[in-house]
This record gives structure tokens, sequence and C-alpha cells, in this order.
């Protein structure tokens, strides 16, 4: 057992926050103030939707608050402090208003109105610019991505629409990670995925739809509120979810080039106090694609060399659902249950040719199957309480289940050149069972300081097996290889709580932060190495300070927060998973967490309806944890007839570094043209693998720029192009990859349909390849699948629900608060 107590200088920086905590109590009994409103459009009185209103210090015009009107045009600043302000309000296609206010002890309240906004949008050849909430809003602590305005990704998944996300990138295998780390956090709305995150059967990005997708909330350097999992930052995925009044919905259809279909529908019914939602959601999608690999190594004195290649057509069947409701208790409380089935049905089938020299010189045809069958249930209940007498004051609270039951069948046979021609199958079952309940409490304490603390505590089991089956020599049936046949059992317990300050002073907000995690992991392989477990104490600080600068609307922050990677039971338990017959993955049960100080320096500015936001970022890693590749000697000389047996597996050795910078830019170029624009330029530096070697460094990087075009009042245009640079890893390298995808939409009947064209990786070229060298051993793999693809899908909308009428607009910069 390993335990990790936290040190002299972690417990001053306790004491200091706990010193804070009374002083600023001191401000709670301050009067604050409440300024209210609805913005009209002045011709016709329509309301003026994500608006910017700020409130300005009438002396010399310093930001105070900010706030955004809602679809019905009303906003509220509340926690203002008494005295005198300028109010200004900022709209798309809208000359600006202000307005002189005065908050005073006998009128801490201030009701505005109706508030009209004179119409400066001007038609160009009939095109009208109309405001609207932009696709990607930048703030210095995250950036939140309005997926319903981004049209590269319909009839994708949430994998196509992370692949669109600034900061982020997605492999091929589907491996998502942020500035060049694969370890993250992955929330879906709010809440951790057990089923995203652990690593078992099935890929639960792969079952959400793009289409039931509102947004996604990128956090690269969270702060103590969040889990102290995910090095590499937060990416909370928020789910659509309507309370408007009466009946509303939707109902979609896409289909795709060479077989792909989705259909989908949601519903929400809104009456009095209750909010009742559904959804229901079918993809069946085949895709085809084609690889190839090549081996070397030496094995007791013999050159041995494997030239695979083969082509593959997977079938995917995925059935997604979600039900729930809201409802509106007495005294400020809410609750909201939700249940959320997702059913995956796939089939992945192919043939290989192997080509063998060396020990002997040989050509082996094979046939592959991969089959998976996975069940997976969320369940949610959710808890709100606010005050009306205590502006900000919130309570929050929620219990979470899952159930994830996953059935991976890996077969293979040789149909030609060798003299077993049987057939082997590997068969891994999966029962995982998780429940997690959090209590997070919001304190204001008087107009310019806020209280934040929480407990979370996680419990999982994951049981199942993985038995070896060879197909008997009258082909009759398999029988089960005991000696390559595993049992398996994993429980992994989490506990935490966290304390946040946040104060306001001036031009400048800081914000002071600790979490505390305990962790205790077991599990054994039965029939494999014997039990294990681990147990640690972590404490998790974080910080960050900002400061407004004068002169021009713009923001300086500066960030720091300590976190770690868990391994899960995939990288922990050490039984083998095969690819195919050549290869496979097992996990180190010596394997550690690793743990990462972050630091981050960010600088935003907003001028007139553009923002840039740049960030220069660093991350050490200790006891990092690195995938590595070897030659399986005794596997090779048993099994592999003449053919290299590879391993991959994880190990923790030596620290790696990475530090960057990243630039993200939102620039209209006309009223019927816009521009956004993000890349990242870093460093990565990793411990070598074996001590002969210097350790490995290189420069890489990510870019993608998207713009947008309304030749029309009712077409959308979207074209975006992404690339990501070449990068290292401990045994090798990874080439460089760019795609270019086109999109539009054009609305129909009313604004009551919309049909989407979309054709992604237009020039068709990407692809993943990857070397690999080490003592003694060398390979490239390279893998082509099918990315082009040209998809057609139609819309209607049920109710008072529309489509979007601007793919972005006006961005929403400077944003307010820290972390959670």
């Amino acid at each position: 057992m390993t335990s990790y107590l936290p040190s002299s200088r972690t417990l001053q920086g306790l004491g200091f926050l706990a010193m804070l905590f009374p002083l600023a109590a001191a401000a709670q009994q301050q009067p604050a103030g409440t300024v209210q409103g609805t913005l009209l459009d002045q011709a016709n009185s329509q309301p003026v939707p994500f608006a910017n209103v700020v409130v300005l210090r009438a002396q010399d015009s310093t930001f105070v608050a900010g706030a955004e009107s809602a679809e019905n045009g009303t906003f509220t600043l509340d926690k203002l402090g008494l005295g005198s302000y300028i109010v200004k309000f900022t709209a798309v296609g809208y000359q600006g208003l202000r307005r002189s206010i005065a908050l005073t002890p006998a009128a801490p309240t201030l009701r505005m109105g109706a508030l009209k906004l004179a119409s400066t949008s001007t038609q160009l050849a009939g095109v009208t610019v109309q405001g609207e909430r932009a696709a990607v809003q930048e703030s210095l602590d995250k950036k939140v991505i309005n997926v319903e305005k981004d049209l590269s990704s319909v009839g994708g998944t949430a994998v196509n629409v992370l692949q669109n996300v600034p900061s982020v990138t997605v492999a091929a295998d589907g491996t998502v990670s942020m500035r060049g780390s694969s370890n993250i956090t992955i929330l879906i709305d709010g809440k951790p995925s057990n089923s995203a995150n652990s690593g078992a059967g099935g890929n639960r990005l792969e079952q959400i739809p793009a289409s039931s997708i509102e947004r996604v909330e990128v956090v690269t350097n969270p702060s103590a509120r969040y889990d102290a999992a995910g090095a590499g930052g937060v990416l909370n995925i928020i789910l659509k979810k309507q309370k408007k009044d009466g009946w509303n919905g939707q109902a979609m259809l896409t289909v795709g080039t060479r077989d792909k279909y989705n259909p989908s529908l949601s519903l929400n019914r809104r009456i009095g106090k209750l909010n009742m939602f559904g959804s229901a959601n079918l993809r069946d999608d085949m895709y085809r694609s084609r690889m190839w690999s090549d081996q070397f190594t030496v094995v007791e004195g013999q050159e041995l060399r494997t030239y695979q290649q083969g082509n593959n057509l997977r079938h995917n069947k995925n059935y997604n659902g979600r039900l729930g409701f809201d409802y509106t208790l007495p005294a400020n409380q809410s609750l909201t249950v939700t249940l959320e089935p997702n059913f995956n049905r796939s089939a992945n089938s192919g043939t290989q040719l192997a080509t063998l020299t060396g020990a002997t010189n040989a050509r082996i045809g094979s046939t592959f199957g991969v089959s998976e069958n996975v069940d997976n249930i969320d369940g949610s209940v959710d808890y709100r309480r606010t005050w009306d007498a205590h502006k900000g004051r919130e309570l929050t609270g929620s219990i979470n289940y899952t159930n994830l039951n996953a059935d991976v069948v890996v077969a293979q046979r040789n149909t030609e050149g060798s003299a077993d021609l049987l057939e082997w199958k590997q068969d891994l079952h999966v029962d995982l069972n998780a429940v997690a309940g959090q209590v997070d409490y919001v304190h204001p304490m008087g107009e310019k300081a806020r209280f934040d603390a929480g407990l979370k505590g996680q419990w999982q089991a994951n049981n199942g097996t993985d038995d070896f089956l060879r197909q008997n020599t009258d082909n009759a049936g398999f029988s089960r290889l005991a000696d390559r046949s595993y049992a398996y059992d994993f429980k992994e317990y989490l506990q935490a709580g966290y304390a946040t300050y946040q104060q306001e002073t001036g031009k400048w907000t800081m914000q002071g932060g600790l979490r505390a995690e305990y962790t205790n992991t077991s599990g054994q392989v039965q029939g494999g190495n014997g039990p294990f477990k681990l147990e640690y104490l972590n404490l998790f600080p974080s910080a960050s300070v900002a400061r407004k600068l004068s002169g021009a609307d713009q923001r300086l922050q500066l960030s720091y927060s300590r976190r770690l990677n868990r391994p899960n039971f995939m990288q922990l338990l050490a039984f083998p998973l095969y690819q195919d017959q050549r290869s496979y993955r097992i996990g180190n049960p010596t394997l550690r967490p690793e743990y990462i100080n972050a630091l981050e320096l960010g600088h935003q500015i907003t001028m007139g309806q553009a923002s840039l936001t740049s960030t220069l970022f660093y991350r050490q890693t200790t006891n990092a944890i690195q995938r590595l590749v070897r030659v399986d000697t005794t596997a090779t000389r048993l099994y592999g007839a003449g053919a290299v047996i590879t391993a991959q597996y994880n190990d923790n050795f030596g620290q790696a570094t990475s530090y960057g910078a990243e630039l993200s830019l939102n620039q209209p170029l006309a009223k019927w043209w816009r521009l956004t624009a993000s890349g990242s330029l870093f460093q990565n530096t990793v411990t070598a693998a074996t001590g002969n070697e210097a350790n490995r460094r290189v420069v890489s990087g990510t870019a993608r720029l998207m713009n947008s075009f309304t030749p029309t009042p009712k077409l959308d245009i979207q074209v975006t192009g992404n690339y990501r640079a070449a990068a290292v890893t401990a045994q090798g390298r990874i080439s460089p990859v760019g795609s270019m995808d086109v999109a539009l939409r054009q609305r129909l009947f009313n604004d009551r349909g919309a049909v989407t064209l979309r054709v992604s990786d237009v020039f068709n070229t990407q692809r993943n390849r990857t070397e690999t060298y080490t003592e003694g051993f060398r390979a490239t793999y390279y893998n082509k699948w099918e990315s082009r693809v040209g998809y057609l899908g139609f819309s209607w909308y049920l109710g008072s629900n529309k489509p979007p009428k601007k793919i972005e607009s006006q961005p929403q910069g400077g944003g307010g608060g820290f972390g959670g």
C-alpha cells in the first residue's frame, strides 16, 4: 500500500485559506443591488436575445459586471454594490445604448422595463444579419463551442464534434487528447461519464449523436471544483433539453454515402412546473478501411520480418435514448430525473495477407472478425436549491448510476499458407457497475466574494472473463484453452472534498482552492498475476488571478493547478487482449498514478465584434505513464510460426514536460462572412524508453480554420480545415495529418424545416501512420479509413423550436468567474 500525505507547505496553504474566510464574511451584511429589464427591437417590439449587457462605474468607466439577454430579451444583473453606474447594451445589428443608473439603500433594485434598440443592420445583396449566440465563445478559463451552429459534425457522433473543437485532437482509434495529452476527463451534463472514462468495452462517445449535443465546454486548467483526474483538462458535453412552454421538438433524418443512416427524434413538453423531455436516435453505418504494417526484430539471433496488409469493413448499429423530467418544487427548489439507455451492436470483418521472412519464408492469408455488444444505462437524479433573499447562493446535489455490460469477440482464421487452418477466438466479457454522489454549495459573501465547497464519493465494481477458444479439429464447435483464459475482478473507491474562495478587488479577481482525494483501488487476475492494491491520499491546490486592463475590453489571467492521472482497469489488469493473432495489449499491475503541475498565462481582448485570446501554458509530469511496445519472444517462439508477436503495455518512468502557446481569433470580415481560427504550438519532451537514448523532444501543434458565410438570409455555408503536426512518443513518432470539410444548411418552409449537406475530408487526406523503434525492434503502422463521406440531412422543427438562423455572430468575450 502506498500512502501520500500532505506536506507542511500544503498545510500552511490551508491555514491561509482559513484565515481569508472570516475576513470575507464581514462583507456579507452589505446590501446588494439588482438591475433588471427587457431588450426589444424598436421596429417590431420583438425580443433581442443574446445581447451584451455591461455595467460600468460612473466615476471611471471600469468594468463591474456583465450578462447576456435571454431568448425572451430579459436580463438580470445582481450582487451589485450601491452607487452610480453606466449600463451599456450592445448587440449585432443594433445601435449601442447607454443608461445612467443609481442604486441606493432605499431602492437597491432597479427595474428598467422595456428598452428598445434601434436596428443598424443593412441589406447587402439580400443578406440581413441577425444577432445570435456565437458558435465559439471564448473566455480565459474555458471555451464554449455551440455545436448547433457548427455544421461540420452533421450526421456524426460526439467524436466528430470533438474533432472540430479548439485545443482538442482525435486520433484514428478515437483517442481524444488536448494539447498533446490524452489524459483528460470527460463530463456529460457536468457529471462524470463512468463508461467514457473507465476504458471499459465500447466507446461511449461513439454512442452520443452529434444532433443531441447543444455545446461543448473546454476547460484547459480546471480549478479545485473539478475532479483532479485529467491532466490535459476537462471536456464537458452538454446535451440538448428544451424548456419552452407546450410541445417542442425536432425530427431528423441523415443519410450518408455507402450505407450510412441516422434517424432521430426529440420531444419536449412543459406544463406549469413540470417539464418532460425525451429523445431516440438510431445509427446504422458501414465504414471501410485498409491497413498495412511492417515489423522487424531479432529473436534468438534470427532476423524476423513480418509485413501485413489487409482490408476491413465495420458495420455499426447504435440505439440511443434519453428520457427524463424537471419538476419545480416550492422554495426555489427543482428536481431532475434522467435515464439514458444506449445499445451498441457492431461487426468488424476483413482479410489480411502476411509476408514472413527470416526463420521461414511464407505468405499467410487470413480472415478476421470483431463483434461488440455493448449495453450501457446511465441514470441520474439532480437537485437544486436557490434563495431569493440571498442572490447567488446555491445548493446542488446529484446521484448517478451506471451499468455497462459488454461482450467483445475477436476471431481469426488462416485461409492459406499455413498447415493450421482452424479458427481461434478471444471472448472478453465486461460487467461494470458504478455509483457516484456529489453535493456542491455556493455562498456569496457580500458583493465581491464567494465561497464554494463540495463533497463527492464514487464506487466502481468491474468483473469479467477473457476466454481463449480454439476450433475443434472436427470443426464441431470450440474448446476453451484454460492456460490462455482468465477471469478478473476490479474495484475502485474515490472520496473527495474541496473548498474555493474568490474575491474581487477593483480590477483584480483572485481565487484559491484546495481539493483532497482519497483513492482505493484493488484487483486480481485469476490464472494470471496475483492480487494488487493501491491506496493513496493526495492534496490538489489551485489558484488563479485575473486583472482587467485599462483602455480596452481586455483581461489578463494567470492560473495554476495540480492534477493526476489514475491508471484504469484496462491498464492495470495483466491479461492479453488480442487485436489480431500477432499483436495484443496487456495491463501492468505495478502501474502507479502520474502527477502533473500545470501553469497558464492568458490574455483576451475584444475589439468591436472581434475577439482574440492567447494563452501560454506549461505542464510538468512526474512518474509519467508511457505507452510502450515490446516483442513477446516467448509467444513469437511458441505461436509465431515465423512471425513477430508484439505486446503493447504501459509503464512509469522519468518525466514529461510540455510547454507552448495557443491562439484563438473570432473575426467578422464582412456582414456575410466570419472567420474563426485557432492554433497551438508546443514542445513535448519525454524520457527515453532506455538508458541508452537521449530524451525525446519534438515541436508539434494543431491548427483549425473555419470560414462561415451567409450569402442569403436562409443559407449558411461553412468551410473548415484541420491540421495536426507530427508528434513524438516514448518509442517513436506519429505522422502529421490534415483535412477539410464543407457544409451548408438551407432553411425551408418558413423556418419549419432545414436541409443540410456536408462532405467530410473533401481531399481524402486523413490517415494514421506511426513509427516505433527501440533496441532490436522497429515497425511502421499505417491505417487509411473511409473519411471522405457525403451526408444529406433533413430536419423538421416542432412547436416553437426552430433552426439556428446564423452559424456565428458576435463573440462573447471577457467571461466572469473561474473554473466550475
